[in-house]
């Protein structure tokens, strides 16, 4: 797969203001960041995990509630876990290709 070059989009400045702006207000924003990436939009694993890394830098400093950061973190271990999979699965194809 090198040489093959993926479209790779993230959530732009003003969309980041948005969510934090909701996120301040203690709205629900668990869909309006997946619906912004899912608008023809692809993000890798590791992108996404470097963004929950510094939202949840920034919610600490912020001094968000308890409730909001774990929602974050949980959102976090999911991500690792999905990464941790699919890795086992790469794993799995290429020691059968062998």
């Amino acid at each position: 797969m090198s040489g093959v070059k993926r479209k790779r989009n993230v959530l732009n400045v003003q969309q980041k203001l948005e969510i934090l702006q909701k996120l301040d207000n203690g709205e629900s924003v668990s869909t309006d960041a997946e619906d912004a990436l899912n608008e023809g939009n692809t993000i890798s694993h590791p992108a996404f995990l470097q963004s929950v890394e510094t939202l949840l830098d920034y919610m600490g400093q912020r001094g968000f509630d308890y409730g909001g950061i774990t929602a974050v973190r949980k959102i976090r271990v999911d991500i690792r876990q999905e990464m941790n999979k699919q890795q086992k699965q790469r794993r799995i194809t290429d020691f059968l290709k062998q």
